[in-house]
């Protein structure tokens, strides 16, 4: 299984039966593939659909079925279309159970940075305000480190915040860390990744338990 396969799996891991769920654009939307037998999950997407899809495969794509990304989806059966108002409505609401989104820095308080990019030019921070203060549970899922090798899990994000404290779960390429009171907890390693490999990825401090999954 490569990077991306591996890390929506252990992200669909966290999906409970019955559960509404935002993805957020790019790796996140890896987990709809991985989803467990027997659990169903219905996914909303900003733009106005309840009830998302897969991505259609090649040449089957619909130029009105998009998602907040712009990526081409499917629609379930029973899906609903509705206007932005109505979506944010429900995400304001606290009507959906879990998000997942990417980040580019997230720190050891649960303090959230994904909008901002430094030295482009960027239209605003979009839904994701939205979807972090609203979700019953956020999950960030990205890759431990940045393209440069930088750590992106740090103690105190330097980059613009899109929200405070309201990280939950953070899963990457190397491991999982659970957002708690005390700090950010490792809670399970990824094949062949050592406890000294997390630790040298990462600026924040690490609370390491005695068990690893």
């Amino acid at each position: 299984m490569d990077k991306r396969s591996r890390i929506g799996a252990r992200i669909a891991a966290e999906f409970k039966d019955g559960d509404y769920v935002n993805l957020g654009i790019g790796l996140p939307t890896e987990a709809v593939n991985h989803i467990p037998e027997g659990v169903r999950v219905t996914l909303q997407s900003e733009n106005g659909i309840l009830g998302t899809g897969p991505q259609p495969a090649e040449g089957e794509e619909h130029p009105d079925m998009i998602n907040a990304g712009g990526g081409f989806i499917t629609a379930n059966p029973g899906a609903v279309f509705f206007d932005s108002a109505l979506s944010f409505a429900i995400i304001r609401g606290g009507h959906v159970d879990v998000t997942v989104l990417g980040a580019l820095q997230v720190d050891q308080h649960g303090n959230l940075a994904n909008w901002m990019i430094p030295g482009k030019m960027v239209p605003g921070m979009g839904g994701a305000m939205d979807l972090v203060t609203g979700a019953k549970k956020v999950i960030v899922a990205m890759e431990h480190v940045d393209k440069r090798g930088n750590p992106k899990i740090l103690k105190e994000c330097n980059l613009p915040l899109t929200a405070k404290g309201k990280v939950s779960l953070i899963i990457t390429d190397l491991c999982v860390l659970e957002v708690t009171p005390a700090g950010l907890v490792l809670k399970e390693l990824s094949d062949g990744v050592t406890v000294q490999q997390v630790i040298d990825a990462t600026e924040a401090e690490l609370i390491i338990p005695d068990e690893l999954k």
